[in-house]
């Protein structure tokens, strides 16, 4: 928060939640849990589950961090921590069409678990809503992951043929303590935080209610 003196300590907790539960990380932890703590591919043997996981990973972890870094080596951006609305265009671009193609196989994929279609998509929706409004504010890329993670559990619990009341729960404290993180390092202003939020939500209901 700016203005606002942290314990050194603090503030290093703070920066390793920022990475542990990094935008880049949400989408494969979400992907884990429909695969393995909740499943809902129950006929996939061992290895197409893992293999399901890894396609999570390359599209919505590599292929990201890749465009960061290639952008850097070029000059395209300033630093790889994304510290300025500038450097957040060409992420948030490439970004988008990494999520689009996930969601378009997804969705033309027979046999696709609807969790999966609406995630992915909502994944891209949550991401063009927050290229537009980084053209006004540098909103939390953090806060629209935890965003969506928290109203993708919520929504699931209503299809979901167990009690996953824990998880739900864990989702929102997840969200709490990372928009806290991101506070506590002075990464944004309040209303950058309460808007990614948001905007996390509105992709995941808009996607809801489009799948």
């Amino acid at each position: 928060m700016q203005g606002i003196r942290f314990h050194p300590v603090m503030r290093v907790l703070a920066k390793v939640i920022s990475f542990v539960f990094h935008p880049l990380f949400i989408p494969v932890y979400i992907s884990w849990f429909l695969i393995y703590i909740n499943p809902i591919y129950p006929a996939l043997n061992a290895g197409e589950k893992l293999l399901m996981v890894i396609r999570f990973a390359v599209m919505y972890t590599l292929f990201p961090l890749a465009t960061v870094l290639l952008s850097k080596g070029l000059g395209f951006i300033e630093s790889i921590y994304l510290r300025t609305q500038k450097d957040r265009i060409i992420p948030y671009v490439a970004c988008g069409l990494y999520y689009f193609w996930m969601w378009y196989v997804l969705h033309n994929q027979p046999g696709t678990p609807t969790p999966f279609i609406q995630l992915s998509l909502a994944i891209f929706i949550a991401s063009s809503l927050g290229l537009m409004a980084n053209s006004y504010l540098k909103v939390s890329m953090h806060a629209i992951a935890v965003g969506v993670m928290a109203a993708f559990m919520l929504l699931f619990a209503f299809s979901a043929d167990t009690n996953i009341g824990f998880y739900i729960s864990l989702a929102f404290l997840i969200a709490g303590i990372v928009c806290s993180a991101r506070l506590i390092n002075a990464e944004h202003y309040p209303v950058e935080i309460y808007l990614g939020f948001f905007i996390g939500i509105a992709g995941l209901l808009a996607a809801y209610y489009i799948v």
